[in-house]
């Protein structure tokens, strides 16, 4: 009777941090999505500057940029914590060191990343931007072709198709994230997917199990299938064909 309720206590207290984990992730993905959307706004900004030659003001919004990019990765990691401390959390005989575990997650996310601002994805696609407005089509100095083409066409999503449904990313209803994979899905496919029992994420090589309560749809992935949208629409080649017909009449006369 008593181990019944050691863990029934057990399981309502790891229920309730995870709650509140999910509460502290969901407000730190708004904010990370706001800075995202700021990022993106001082690019279009730096771009239009760019366009009029004002090299002066460009550097000072990607040197702000930099700076912002900084406090982007410092929130990602963050969310990564969060989830990390409360998923793997189990209630102990002694009290929980919640600010240790969670330090050491942080240690161990910045040891997996660029621990340089300048290096971040961000930045380099917002450069590239600035360099395609007068050097659209040429390497950027010191990288070969092949190296603008691939980071130009870069996204921020694992993948670019539901590997369920076949649909692109940007083409979803209801797009949605496992927290626990990153991959990206239809919701109404993969929830079926996950009540037939099939629960292991169907991308190929991927390891992690899909649970009903870790696919989420947060303010980051919208930005980033808009994004996606965006550079799609950019890389797209022109099918328009020019009509001639009334130069070769005029050269009949």
């Amino acid at each position: 009777m008593a181990s019944t309720s050691a863990s029934r206590s057990s399981g309502g207290v790891s229920g309730r941090i995870r709650t509140a984990a999910s509460t502290l992730y969901s407000d730190n993905q708004s904010l990370i999505a706001e800075i995202r959307k700021a990022l993106n706004m001082m690019k279009e900004v730096a771009i239009d500057l760019e366009r009029d030659n004002h090299s002066q003001m460009v550097n000072e919004i990607e040197n702000a940029a930099v700076e912002l990019s900084g406090k982007y990765e410092q929130s990602t990691h963050f969310s990564s914590a969060i989830h990390s401390v409360a998923d793997g959390y189990q209630l102990g005989p002694e009290l929980t060191n919640f600010k240790k575990l969670f330090d050491d997650e942080i240690v161990k996310l910045k040891a997996n990343s660029s621990s340089v601002p300048e290096n971040h994805p961000i930045i380099r696609q917002f450069r590239e931007a600035i360099w395609n407005v007068h050097h659209a089509g040429q390497p950027m100095p010191g990288e070969e072709q092949e190296d603008i083409v691939m980071t130009t066409t870069q996204s921020n999503l694992l993948n670019v198709t539901c590997p369920l449904s076949g649909k692109p990313v940007t083409e979803l209803a209801e797009p949605v994230r496992s927290l626990e994979c990153k991959h990206v899905y239809e919701k109404k496919v993969v929830m079926v997917y996950i009540r037939s029992n099939a629960r292991q994420c169907p991308v190929a090589g991927c390891p992690k199990i899909l649970r009903a309560d870790k696919i989420v749809c947060d303010p980051l992935l919208l930005i980033e299938i808009e994004e996606m949208r965006a550079m799609s629409k950019q890389s797209a080649p022109t099918s328009e064909i020019e009509d001639c017909t009334g130069l070769d009449e005029e050269e009949d006369d």
